[in-house]
């Protein structure tokens, strides 16, 4: 669907590249933030049409709302405001990169209608509205998971993205998304913040850090909050992610305390042609 009036709750680098992808594609866009002058500077670059004073006023007016406060109140948005959604007859979807916990909870609550999730993959570890961009979601990567028996409002959230987005929409069952982003996503991010946080315990006052730290670490620079719940959410999968890192780093130690260099070699060999297929 395009809808005549798209609303977003939560301005921050996705919510903001959402409302600001949709005005500049001639949708009507009317947004809310917890962090007023986030409203205040989207609205005057051109975000946003309307700034809601409220999350009742946003769910009144829009034809499609879009969630895009954090995942733990991304939960409670839609436990209170999706049956409201639906009985107005609007669509509702959401940017999580956790899709199990939202679409149960879809479900207990009768949203099929109504309801369907998202998770555009073209997330940055810089936060707030001062990240959001026009292009940053255009021809993204776009998982989108139906609730059961929700394949109605499945089809038209993801026409959205394809339409207004021109995004590559992908339709994907929420336990297998989530499996799949334990592995791609959030293991990053618990690698990068177990890194950093290693480092910052190590390391002496005035060291300097060169490119490979910085990029590695890059990552652990995200939102706490964001980064806790999403954790959380998907503890399962993450933890089956982390027991096969850490057979990985557990090949790496047994190598460097035999003093053996074929088997180290080995194994940065097997890294460095995955990475470099990459490219």
């Amino acid at each position: 669907m395009r809808p005549d009036t798209l609303g977003v709750i939560g301005l921050g680098a996705i919510g903001g590249s959402v409302a600001w992808r949709a005005a500049s594609a001639g949708v009507r866009v009317i947004g809310y933030s917890n962090v007023p002058r986030e409203g205040v500077t989207a609205a005057r670059l051109g975000a946003l049409h309307d700034v809601a004073t409220s999350v009742r006023q946003l769910v009144h007016a829009a034809d499609l709302i879009v969630l895009a406060a954090p995942p733990g109140a991304n939960l409670d948005l839609l436990a209170r405001w999706g049956e409201v959604v639906a009985g107005r007859g609007a669509l509702l979807t959401d940017v999580t990169s956790v899709k199990r916990p939202i679409i149960e909870l879809a479900t207990r609550h009768g949203l099929a209608r109504c309801f369907a999730g998202s998770h555009p993959f073209a997330g940055t570890h810089v936060q707030g509205f001062a990240a959001a961009r026009t292009d940053l979601l255009r021809g993204a990567v776009v998982y989108v998971t139906a609730v059961p028996d929700g394949e109605d409002a499945a089809r038209e959230v993801a026409d959205f993205w394809e339409s207004v987005f021109e995004a590559q929409v992908v339709r994907l069952d929420a336990a297998v998304h989530d499996e799949r982003l334990a592995r791609t996503s959030h293991l990053p991010q618990a690698v990068a913040s177990a890194l950093a946080s290693a480092l910052a315990r190590q390391s002496r006052r005035g060291v300097s850090f060169g490119p490979g730290a910085r990029d590695m670490t890059r990552l652990a620079a995200g939102s706490v909050d964001m980064w806790r719940d999403l954790l959380l959410l998907n503890r399962a999968a993450v933890l089956d992610a982390i027991e096969e890192f850490e057979c990985e780093v557990g090949t790496l130690r047994r190598a460097l305390e035999d003093g053996d260099p074929d088997g180290l070699a080995s194994w940065l060999a097997v890294g460095a042609r995955w990475r470099r297929a990459m490219d």
